[in-house]
């Protein structure tokens, strides 16, 4: 090798090694020294980054709702479920529910108004489910509460996921309008389908 080649071979190395350290250093001076936050843990912060925290506060849930046995629960033979209220309730149960009404329903819940009445729900589902059941559930009594759908209506399942309306939706809510006043919580929602 001449020596003009070796010199020309060491300038492109050069030339390469120059254009490596501007990359370098101007991803550094983009990033920093420091990990990219996308890496970082979250329990780091940033001294320049501000962060807001919500307070979190405690709120009592008055509703308890369990699938007694859940492997004998069908829909031909129906379901068992236990219920535990601090207060006095009602258990709506719905057979048949369309998944999207129920969507919309729970999405005006959220957005504009608290749905806490079976009517209320009832109004929101647009009456799009098959059967409706209602139970009076006393408070701090721990109730065991069978539903099925009626025999008459010859139906033996809701098809495989997914599906275009749920087995059955459970939906707990404050007997008295005065105790409505005193939970934020006051309706609990529970859609059955898996053990359906």
């Amino acid at each position: 090798m001449t020596n003009e080649a070796q010199h020309t071979s060491h300038i492109t190395k050069f030339q390469h090694l120059l254009k490596l350290c501007i990359i370098f250093f101007f991803f550094f001076f983009r990033f920093g020294w420091d990990v990219p936050v996308i890496l970082r843990n979250s329990e780091e912060t940033l001294f320049n980054t501000r962060v807001f925290k919500k307070q979190m506060r405690q709120v009592k849930n008055p509703f308890g709702l369990e699938i007694t046995n859940p492997s004998s629960a069908s829909i031909t033979t129906g379901i068992t479920l236990t219920t535990d209220c601090l207060e006095d309730s009602l258990l709506t149960c719905y057979w048949g529910c369309s998944v999207q009404k129920l969507y919309e329903a729970l999405q005006k819940h959220f957005y504009c108004f608290r749905i806490s009445t079976p009517q209320a729900l009832e109004d929101a589902l647009y009456s799009e489910y098959l059967y409706q059941e209602q139970y009076f559930i006393k408070k701090d009594s721990k109730e065991e509460i069978y539903c099925q759908l009626p025999r008459d209506t010859k139906i033996e399942d809701f098809g495989t996921v997914p599906r275009s309306r749920y087995p059955l939706v459970a939906l707990l809510t404050l007997a008295d309008e005065d105790d409505r006043e005193i939970y934020d919580i006051v309706s609990n929602f529970k859609i059955l389908e898996a053990f359906l």
